[in-house]
């Protein structure tokens, strides 16, 4: 049973999550059936980087909101929930135009990690997955471009899908990296994650056909220790499940570094491409990471961006050569549990760096990936990352499902 309204304006409150108080943004249009829509019933929040029509997209920034027009038509990604039953109650606070992992915004606030309140969520899709660790909806629609739907989905213990990239249309979301970027969910659980999935992607549910789970030893290495060992322990019981063998592996060969630089400079070029004529005319007001990052993105030389092409192709390569058939490659979904909400300087930048490090790799080569709340360390959440070959996105969807509550950490 959904709470009341009163109650759910007063956990939204706690949380942070929204940028307005719950209420209908959004309905689908059907004859008044119950019944209407694999997901109906549902209620769900819409990240503040994906359009709902009448109302303005803001990014994360109060510059860019006080901009914005409002949204002439719902995205893509929207439409396809609503036309199967969901239905939109708030916009979700989101990382200043999805810049950063933290999930800290100076503008608006952090909103709450429900599984550490003195640690951060996670972002930039902060607000979604706050709504849903905290039971304010129990889906929400969110963007991954180099980690956002995966990393807060490990820091706060639930289900993430990242897409295989173009399988949902950007229509209707405000550009950031579009080589890279992809609009998936977060869920409560694992069922639901196959569901929504199941509708975002416009395609039918398939079998957990798994015959080995691919545990990626170099991309463990970057990991804390004890993340890593969580990791690899969760691995076996999941493997037994799902009938599959469990081999060890090196994706990379030594080259995660340079992956990362590769992904790293295509997206600093975009993201000035996307921004820079309005930063540059606007000189908006921005985090002091935000700021510097975007600054990084104006000095990035262009013709380093190109690259990026190649890096998919190899990348592609590697996980062809590694992954047998029916076969899924398991990594860290971020290096850490959690950071303190008062990390700063270095012991920050490494962290992040080893967590983009892991997140590349589906970032470059376009693939789908889901996280998994099967581990933890010290009662923090881990989450296990599942990364298939493109187009495998209903395999991990089915992997998702078959988790039962009982197995959340």
């Amino acid at each position: 049973m959904s709470p009341n309204p009163a109650d759910l304006a007063g956990l939204a409150a706690r949380l942070g999550a929204l940028t307005t108080t719950p209420s209908v943004l959004a309905a689908p249009e059907h004859d008044g059936s119950p019944h209407a829509g694999p997901l109906s019933g549902i209620d769900i929040v819409v990240k503040d980087l994906i359009d709902i029509a009448g109302l303005p997209t803001g990014g994360g920034n109060p510059d860019r909101l006080a901009e914005a027009t409002p949204a002439p038509r719902h995205a893509v990604a929207v439409q396809r929930l609503l036309d199967a039953g969901a239905r939109v109650i708030g916009k979700s606070h989101t990382d200043e135009l999805a810049f950063s992992l933290s999930g800290t915004n100076v503008h608006y606030g952090t909103p709450l990690n429900p599984r550490a309140a003195d640690r951060v969520p996670g972002g930039s899709s902060s607000g979604s997955v706050s709504a849903v660790a905290g039971g304010l909806v129990p889906l929400a629609l969110a963007t991954d471009t180099g980690g956002s739907i995966r990393v807060p989905s490990s820091y706060c213990g639930v289900f993430g899908l990242r897409p295989t990239h173009g399988r949902v249309p950007l229509d209707g979301v405000l550009e950031f990296a579009p080589t890279f970027g992809t609009v998936g969910l977060i869920a409560a659980d694992g069922p639901l994650l196959q569901t929504g999935g199941t509708a975002l992607l416009e395609t039918t549910p398939r079998a957990a056909d798994v015959t080995t789970l691919v545990l990626a030893e170099d991309l463990l290495a970057l990991a804390d220790p004890a993340v890593a060992a969580a990791v690899a322990s969760a691995t076996q019981p999941l493997a037994e499940r799902l009938g599959a063998d469990v081999v060890r592996a090196d994706l990379t060969r030594g080259r995660v570094g340079e992956w990362f630089e590769t992904f790293r400079n295509r997206q600093m070029v975009e993201a000035w491409r996307s921004h820079g004529t309005w930063i540059t005319a606007r000189v908006p007001r921005f985090g002091p990471g935000i700021e510097q990052r975007f600054w990084t993105a104006a000095r990035t030389d262009p013709a380093l961006g190109e690259v990026a092409d190649a890096g998919r192709a190899l990348v592609r390569a590697e996980i062809d050569d590694l992954l047998p058939p029916g076969g899924v490659l398991v990594l860290p979904s971020a290096a850490t549990v959690a950071p303190e909400l008062d990390l700063t300087g270095p012991v920050k930048d490494d962290l992040r760096l080893r967590t983009m490090q892991l997140t590349c790799v589906a970032g470059l080569g376009g693939l789908p990936a889901v996280s998994l709340p099967l581990a933890a360390v010290d009662d923090l959440p881990v989450g296990v990352c599942l990364v298939g070959r493109p187009g495998d996105d209903e395999l991990l969807l089915a992997i998702a499902a078959t988790i039962t509550p009982e197995e959340h950490r």
